[in-house]
């Protein structure tokens, strides 16, 4: 039986969305540890630069951990199939490359390469995320 043009995936493009839902949950645990690293101790995160946004650690945490609940919750509806789960996540992965890019005064080296991560979370699903879908 042939298929019809709409119905054609690429297993390669299903499998770099499969692969950037995977990392939707790995920065979303990530995230998770940061925001309990400055829930906890205030004191692990030293400032080197100064910059113009300073922002309580404490507060850091619960937005770090806020957004590791979502980047998880994306990254598991999207193994589901979830068409709306590929919005969330190009949604919440830009949330989280801001977030990052405000966090580089604490952890410079981390948040740029969280911010490189979430760029390619952000590609993988705007070009090849419909292909899960139909497979």
């Amino acid at each position: 039986m042939s298929r019809d043009r709409t119905e054609e995936y690429s297993g390669a493009a299903v499998g770099l969305t499969v692969f950037a839902a995977v990392m939707l949950i790995m920065i979303g645990i990530f995230q998770g540890i940061a925001a309990v690293a400055a829930l906890v101790n205030d004191e692990f995160f030293v400032v080197g630069e100064e910059y113009i946004f300073t922002f309580d650690i404490s507060t850091w945490g619960w937005i770090h951990l806020l957004i590791a609940a979502l980047l998880i919750a994306a990254g598991v509806f999207l193994f589901r199939g979830a068409v709306w789960a590929r919005t969330v996540g190009v949604v919440v992965a830009t949330i989280s490359a801001i977030v990052n890019f405000a966090w580089l005064p604490w952890y410079p080296i981390w948040g740029a390469i969280m911010i490189a991560v979430d760029v390619f979370v952000i590609w993988a699903l705007t070009v090849h995320g419909r292909d899960i879908t139909r497979a």
